[in-house]
């Protein structure tokens, strides 16, 4: 008996192990656009770094309940769950990419057009109106194109279940 579990924990890290590979550094650089943090440098994006160990954490606990759901959708949707609850964290600017946004905005931006997640499930993961993520998107892409004031407004567009 103790062998065969041991061989299905084996084979669970193994798939897990597998997961990880691929997709982590795709995982670490949206976690990294969310951050707003540098990507490069030693000691580089610790806050990225700390969503992603959380958010694969969870993933690697609930991987023998997967029954064929996207490990990847899975992760990433915790990924910017954790990213909401803990947005008021990552207000201030920090000299990475997407430092301009708020956070809401940064979410909304990285889940739409740099992971190719529809309206409407970014919609139903952040419980907000399809309109709502429509027009914060196009926000998002206005400031970044530089056709709106770069400086993000204080309490503004604040995540749900975010702290104030």
């Amino acid at each position: 008996m103790r062998e065969f579990q041991a061989g299905r924990e084996r084979s669970r890290a193994h798939g897990f192990d597998a997961f990880v590979a691929g997709a982590a550094g795709r995982l670490l650089h949206t976690a990294t656009l969310l951050t707003a943090e540098p990507a490069d440098g030693p000691g580089a994006n610790p806050r990225a770094r700390r969503l992603l160990t959380a958010s694969l954490a969870r993933t690697f606990a609930d991987w023998e309940r997967l029954r064929g759901e996207d490990p990847y959708n899975r992760t990433r949707q915790d990924l910017a769950a954790r990213f909401a609850r803990e947005a008021w964290r990552h207000h201030r600017p920090r000299g990475g990419l997407l430092d301009r946004l708020t956070p809401q905005e940064r979410l909304v931006l990285v889940l739409r057009l740099y992971e190719g997640v529809p309206e409407e499930q970014t919609a139903a993961l952040l419980g907000l109106g399809r309109d709502r993520v429509r027009a914060v998107c196009n926000r998002s892409v206005a400031t970044m194109c530089g056709t709106r004031n770069p400086a993000p407004r204080r309490g503004a567009d604040r995540l749900p279940g975010a702290a104030p």
